[in-house]
């Protein structure tokens, strides 16, 4: 109940909301959600068979309770995952991010060399002459993600977190905490996007 209660605060939600889901997640019962809700589009193993849709296998639980929070409240914008969330109790929503937590990530390869290695010079140490700063500080520097707040982009599809930037940048996505990414992505140039885009699909 209180880490339930305190990530409904983190969420900025509503005080009852989360305050009902169990401590310990159901892992049968997350997995008939899985199957019959989120396989198509993530992989039942949480390994999604396409770039539109994100991997979500060994992402940061509280990181998936909360996306899914978001859409659920409208917070976060995707006429797609509103109706899927919208069927999901507190409970369903945090035995959902453990279960997906809890499936091993299938590396992803970077495809352009030079790219990569720009995108690795952007993760490890930013660009401090604009302001942007590490990727790593926040995503870890095998960009395994902290919870709550920031994702595993190790192995992401890299078309998805180039869409996922370029829609902090243009201020589309605004359910970062702080307006963090929307600063960070506001001051990276469309190359520089591309490139961490492209380092993070490679990383182990």
């Amino acid at each position: 109940m209180k880490r339930t209660l305190l990530l409904a605060a983190a969420l900025g939600l509503p005080a009852l909301a989360l305050a009902q889901a169990p401590a310990q997640p159901d892992p049968a019962k997350a997995r008939d959600i899985v199957n019959q809700v989120c396989a198509a589009c993530h992989g039942a193993d949480g390994s999604s068979p396409t770039a539109a849709n994100p991997s979500l296998a060994g992402m940061p639980a509280d990181y998936i309770t909360t996306q899914l929070a978001h859409f659920k409240a409208g917070i976060r914008q995707n006429a797609i995952m509103q109706g899927m969330s919208a069927t999901l109790s507190d409970a369903d929503m945090v035995a959902v991010g453990a279960y997906f937590a809890g499936q091993t990530p299938k590396p992803q390869q970077a495809k352009d060399a030079a790219l990569a290695r720009e995108g690795q010079r952007l993760w490890r140490a930013g660009d401090p002459a604009n302001g942007v700063p590490a990727c790593s500080a926040c995503h870890g520097p095998t960009g395994a993600g902290l919870p709550k707040n920031y994702p595993r982009l190790s192995g992401q599809w890299s078309d998805y977190t180039l869409a996922q930037l370029k829609a902090f940048k243009a201020g589309a996505r605004a359910n970062d905490p702080n307006g963090m990414m929307r600063g960070v992505a506001a001051r990276m140039t469309d190359a520089e996007i591309k490139a961490v885009s492209e380092y993070a699909a490679g990383l182990r």
